[in-house]
């Protein structure tokens, strides 16, 4: 049904609705029929084969505001012209649409982006997971978590950002981040939270981990309006860490972690050579290991009904904005490990579903032969280059349509039970539809 017509789910009768329903798959032996039967006391071959086929976890990748060309870029930079990133190694690709339903723009934000993932309806750029009217929708996150499963978010971007939000928080105006943050911890309660973000945790003149108006960016400053929030998940059950050490000897006893490694994003997304810096304190394919590991569980905490997670990459959109395409290819580069971590992951669970896509494109880049008389831009959109091919004494360029935002349709690729169904070319509300399946299901 087109979402123009469709009704919004909205937020408690959906929640309701999930702890009502299961969903239930018939597979059917291809050699025994649908009469066969198992000696007794044995698994029968069609519950053998759901259990082999059906997802129980989930970790959905964004590479915010990477396009095809941006896959491209990095694929012959990190891996030459005969490689293959390991995020294009996944065995099933497809495309999606990112246009949002917004009455003043064609060309989506990664608010109203992520919030047609989350909850199957498209809405208004600033948007987070409510509709057009401002009516909250359900989210995957919080129907993840009333199936029963564990949730989990990491990001080099501050965790209550448009992406991570619309999982796990219902606002009119992404920019309310104090108030998803406490919606984290008062009403959505995801078992893991990783990122940058600190400011948005603590009240103005409280700083934390992170001082206040550092040198690299005096911008920088606690300025939340909800209390110490920082305190307050303490008292919830979360371990709280800030640094790289103190996530690596982390425990989290009672399943729940929150770390904040930079007071805004875990970089500074500067004009290329005038203080932009990608070194976060903790990089994102170890926060992803450690997101996996605590999701996981063991002994007596062990995870027996599966986990939704959901990790970012902020650093490809920020950078495509100020058209830097060194750092724009470094972020590839985090990205692409962590995406190999998941793998690795994936490949010892193979009731896991790793999806890897992308909100939007930012940048409208393009990948060129080196050129100079074919220079299209000036300033911050001049021709980025020359990069070379890994393993081969050829180079290429970048070269920038814009600044914002593109409606280029995105790659998705997937591996997994049910990763099939990512085949073709969808909007991409048709995350929600493939997720929901997996995440509402006890």
């Amino acid at each position: 049904m087109d979402s123009n017509t469709r009704k919004p789910r909205r937020l408690g009768t959906t929640l309701a609705a999930v702890a009502a329903t299961a969903v239930v798959t018939m597979v059917v032996s291809p050699t025994l029929g649908a009469s066969a039967q198992a000696p007794q006391g044995a698994k029968s071959p069609q519950a053998a084969a759901k259990k082999a086929t059906e997802a129980k976890n989930v970790i959905f990748i964004n590479g915010d505001g990477m396009g095809p060309a941006a896959r491209e870029a990095a694929r012959l930079y990190l891996a030459g012209l005969d490689g293959e990133l390991t995020m294009d190694k996944l065995p099933v690709a497809g495309q999606l649409t990112t246009s949002p339903h917004d009455p003043k723009a064609v060309v989506t934000d990664s608010a109203a982006a992520a919030s047609a993932w989350a909850t199957g309806e498209k809405t208004y750029n600033g948007a987070i997971s409510v509709d057009v009217d401002g009516n909250k929708l359900a989210t995957l996150g919080q129907q993840a978590k009333a199936a029963g499963k564990r949730t989990g978010l990491v990001t080099t971007a501050q965790v209550t950002d448009a992406s991570p939000a619309a999982f796990f928080s219902n606002t009119a105006d992404r920019g309310q981040q104090d108030e998803i943050a406490r919606q984290y911890l008062d009403v959505s309660e995801p078992d893991v939270i990783l990122g940058g973000g600190e400011d948005w945790w603590l009240p103005k003149g409280t700083a934390g981990a992170f001082p206040d108006k550092p040198a690299e960016d005096p911008s920088e400053a606690s300025k939340g309006t909800k209390g110490n929030l920082v305190a307050k998940a303490r008292k919830k059950g979360y371990e709280y860490v800030s640094s790289a050490e103190q996530l690596g000897k982390a425990k989290a006893k009672d399943g729940k972690l929150l770390g904040l490694f930079a007071n805004e994003e875990m970089f500074q997304q500067k004009p290329e050579g005038q203080g932009d810096v990608y070194k976060p304190v903790v990089d994102l394919a170890t926060m992803t290991t450690k997101a996996l590991g605590t999701l996981d569980g063991k002994g007596k905490n062990k995870n027996r009904n599966g986990f939704f997670l959901m990790v970012e990459e902020e650093g490809v959109d920020e950078f495509a904005h100020a058209n830097n395409a060194e750092k724009t290819l470094e972020s590839m580069r985090q990205l692409e490990r962590t995406v190999a971590v998941a793998r690795q992951y994936v490949a010892t669970h193979p009731d896991t579903l790793l999806v890897v896509t992308a909100d939007h494109e930012t940048g409208g880049l393009a990948v060129e032969e080196n050129d100079p008389a074919d220079e299209t831009g000036s300033g911050q959109s001049t021709e980025d280059g020359p990069f070379p091919i890994r393993n081969s004494d050829k180079s290429f360029t970048i070269d920038w349509t814009t600044g914002q935002h593109t409606s280029v349709a995105v790659p998705v690729t997937a591996e997994g039970p049910t990763a099939d169904r990512f085949n073709g070319k969808h909007a991409n509300t048709y995350v929600h539809t493939v997720l929901s399946d997996i995440l509402t299901r006890r």
